[in-house]
């Protein structure tokens, strides 16, 4: 078999090369060493190479990587059709992580299995001759709606209240999804084919609040050098969702209520009120009625902005979600990363199950983004899995499993109101497990 790929290494240790400089030319086609990424750019035009295997750090003593991902990130921008390879002695999952985010095609941890490089950069070569961007089978704003009765429910409502201008309030913890909720919002109404605005209320300096929000012409303040236009005019005959609205501080609630109320905007330095037509979504993890008690959030504002409340439910809540929405997960990036990971095993899946998730969906993503990045196989195992043990409630407040359990039980009796068909099924456990569960802490 004609041996095939164009192959450049990009590693400092001279030990490496050679032995590099022996191996590779036996199963590639052309192979170019270099001990610096200072001449990779030249290298990169003249030689043209399918694959790049890039050493990540090149200064004695420093083994940070940032070298390794900061070349990654400019090959990836100027050479798109090109893999890299990422070559670290260090085998730290989050710099390897970061890696594959920032784009790279896969890692090899020093000292190396020589079949285990030869096969990825054959890989590598593959991908790159394909010359086609890595394709998502799902999309990360895609709706899943699952099973659970709380879920089904949001369905209903959404499916009613999208095709209308009603602004939606969505509450829940972080990481739930509220986000992909409002995508989900907007795509289904009448709005769809206008802009959906997102703007993350609380990360807005006090001092630049009204003219994100607002707009601003030239000559308003320093460094106004243009004329603005504000997140409201951008939104307008769309859908603005401000996510995190309880962060935004009191004083600047005034503000935002009065164009609520007016539909309309004055940009920063003008007096011109400007129309807008908007439909409002917004979300928060904050308990607004609490705030509104406290003197912290206003009254009148949450009564604008709560003409519908969805609240989303945390994912230790739907436990039958968990194992459908790892495989969409996994399934996601196996084809963004180019791994043959096809399943979530038995024991990975026990594991899933039994986690509290306190990160909810997000964390639920991040660990099966990771899992696929590390498995070896094409089933994704138990100790493929990384944790976080803070997640766990008895970690977190000196419970025991017990005590957690029973905890979850009570909960989720109370959200069904005793029906126990209901109770079962969104703990994910039988009705005779039930029966002996409810029996052993006297519910």
């Amino acid at each position: 078999m004609a041996k095939q790929g164009r192959i450049l290494v990009v590693d400092d240790n001279q030990g490496i090369r050679s032995a590099l400089k022996l191996l590779l030319p036996a199963h590639f086609e052309q192979v170019e060493l270099i001990p610096s990424p200072k001449t990779l750019l030249r290298t990169m035009d003249a030689f043209k190479p399918d694959v790049v295997l890039l050493d990540m750090n090149f200064n004695t003593d420093i083994n940070s990587g940032n070298e390794g991902l900061y070349w990654t990130g400019e090959l990836r921008k100027m050479y798109p059709e090109v893999r890299i390879v990422l070559f670290t002695a260090y085998a730290d999952v989050a710099l390897a992580v970061e890696g594959m985010k920032r784009g790279a095609f896969d890692f090899i941890v020093k000292p190396w299995d020589n079949e285990k490089l030869i096969s990825t950069l054959s890989a590598a070569c593959a991908a790159s001759r394909k010359a086609t961007k890595p394709r998502e089978t799902v999309s990360k704003s895609d709706m899943y709606w699952g099973e659970s009765p709380a879920m089904l429910q949001i369905r209903r409502t959404v499916q009613k209240v999208a095709p209308t201008d009603v602004t939606v309030l969505i509450t829940g913890e972080n990481g739930t999804g509220k986000d992909v909720l409002a995508r989900e919002i907007h795509a289904c109404s009448l709005r769809k084919n206008r802009p959906m605005v997102c703007v993350d209320a609380g990360a807005i300096t006090e001092t630049l609040f009204e003219s994100e929000l607002f707009g601003h012409v030239k000559g308003a303040f320093t460094d106004a050098h243009s004329d603005h236009v504000g997140k409201f005019e951008q939104a307008s005959g769309g859908t603005l969702f401000l996510d995190e609205i309880g962060n935004i501080p009191l004083h600047l609630q005034a503000k935002l209520l009065r164009v609520l109320q007016n539909r309309s905007v004055t940009r920063v330095g003008s007096e011109q009120q400007i129309p807008v037509d908007i439909r409002l979504i917004c979300a928060t993890n904050m308990d607004l009625e609490k705030m509104v008690a406290e003197g912290r959030f206003r009254e009148d504002l949450y009564y604008r902005i709560n003409t519908m409340h969805i609240r989303v439910p945390a994912l230790r809540e739907r436990p039958d979600d968990i194992l459908p929405l790892g495989e969409r997960f996994r399934e996601l990036y196996a084809g963004k990363y180019h791994r043959g990971v096809r399943s979530i095993g038995e024991d990975a899946a026990t594991l899933l199950k039994a986690h509290f998730w306190s990160g909810n969906v997000r964390e639920l993503q991040n660990a099966i983004e990771k899992a696929v990045i590390l498995c070896e196989g094409q089933e994704i195992s138990a100790s493929d899995i990384s944790l976080d043990a803070r997640s766990s409630p008895a970690v977190s407040s000196g419970q025991t499993l017990d005590q957690t359990e029973e905890r979850t039980i009570r909960e989720a009796m109370s959200r069904c109101r005793g029906n126990l068909s209901l109770v079962a099924k969104e703990l994910g456990i039988s009705r005779p497990t039930l029966y002996s569960k409810l029996k052993k802490y006297d519910i």
